[in-house]
């Protein structure tokens, strides 16, 4: 699991955690942290100091409403190219997937960045729109080539980007479940920095640390909450200090600001979230594929935001994990799944069904 360094080094960390007798229930909202606490057997370790972390909302696939992903599918089977990232393709609506509407003839393609969309969208004649999905870690990137300008007329977006901070502040006000502390997502903290996370430590007496990618990291975030809680602090402190700045990226940021607006918004397993979507600003009302195929749009049907039996919502919300769906590694499993969290490599079904042995 680890090398014999960083092994002697974990053992450190959890027997501090275990001297100060702190019993916490975090959550983190990543799904790369997710990731790395089930692919190195962290939760047998962490369960036994008394710790439990759990995955919040932090899959963006996964917290992709239905309905957008049905627009996505009557727009391709209504002659729109649609483009899209792999994780999209395969995520199940009761009027099929996107994957399904390319069986059925419509235009839809992978894609690895918005750059390969537009250089589509120059190559062809017919409209082209980028499913643009994502929190504040890839919204800069679709707001590039909008920055820039000079693009083909056939092109557009439909903006599936979201913020981070709202659905914080959500999980807090529903109350559904106990959370001593928050796991902060290090990507999103390259670009936003810690600061909006300050507010949650002061209105909510929250400790709070944004954490790293490594075993070590997390591990080390765990011991930092417990410090805090332990000293009767709540604070934002920054485990992931070689990348994340206090304020963040200002490059990334100001793209990001320049192109997108919030507006409240849906997510899965959630209701409305104030503030919580990115729209495109109506100065790229040209290229906002909700404005330029508006009619099309009007033809998605209504869809049932999860599959019978699929708990998805649950887990995002950090309600139950995934083993504790009735339909897990049954009837939904990567090869057949019934819900977002078993498609995408980050949505915790999927993580937890790859690495079952070292759950």
């Amino acid at each position: 699991m680890f090398k014999y360094r960083d092994e002697q080094t974990a053992k450190k960390i959890l027997a501090a955690i275990k001297d100060m007798g702190v019993k916490g229930r975090f959550m983190h909202i990543c799904g790369t942290h997710q990731d790395t606490i089930v692919r190195f057997g962290l939760k047998p370790l962490m369960d036994d100091v008394g710790i439990e972390v759990h995955q919040g909302p932090g899959c963006p696939v996964c917290v992709t409403t239905s309905k957008e992903i049905a627009d996505a599918i009557t727009l391709a089977r209504n002659g729109v190219t649609i483009a899209a990232f792999g994780d999209m393709m395969r995520v199940p609506t009761t009027i099929g997937s996107l994957f399904d509407a390319k069986t059925d003839g419509a235009d839809v393609r992978i894609v690895y960045s918005v750059e390969d969309a537009v250089k589509m969208a120059h190559e062809q004649s017919g409209p082209l729109v980028f499913v643009g999905v994502g929190f504040e870690t890839t919204a800069p990137s679709t707001g590039v080539p909008l920055q820039k300008g000079h693009l083909p007329e056939n092109f557009s977006i439909y903006s599936c980007h979201r913020y981070t901070a709202p659905c914080v502040e959500a999980l807090l006000n529903m109350g559904e479940s106990k959370i001593d502390g928050f796991i902060m997502p290090g990507h999103v903290a390259v670009v936003t920095g810690t600061e909006p996370f300050n507010y949650f430590s002061e209105k909510y007496n929250l400790p709070q640390v944004v954490c790293g990618f490594e075993p070590l990291d997390m591990l080390m975030s765990c011991y930092m909450l417990c410090k805090q809680i332990h000293e009767g602090r709540a604070e934002v402190e920054n485990e992931y200090s070689r990348v994340v700045r206090p304020q963040g990226n200002d490059k990334a940021r100001k793209i990001m600001d320049d192109t997108f607006y919030a507006v409240d918004t849906k997510w899965r397993g959630f209701p409305v979230i104030k503030k919580s979507g990115m729209a495109l600003r109506p100065e790229f009302e040209q290229y906002d594929a909700t404005k330029v195929h508006e009619d099309i749009l009007r033809k998605t049907p209504d869809v049932e935001e999860e599959a019978s039996g699929c708990n998805c919502g649950s887990v995002l919300r950090g309600l139950i994990d995934s083993e504790q769906c009735p339909m897990f590694g049954k009837g939904c499993k990567p090869t057949s799944p019934m819900g977002p969290c078993m498609v995408s490599a980050e949505g915790n079904c999927n993580i937890a069904y790859r690495f079952r042995g070292k759950l």
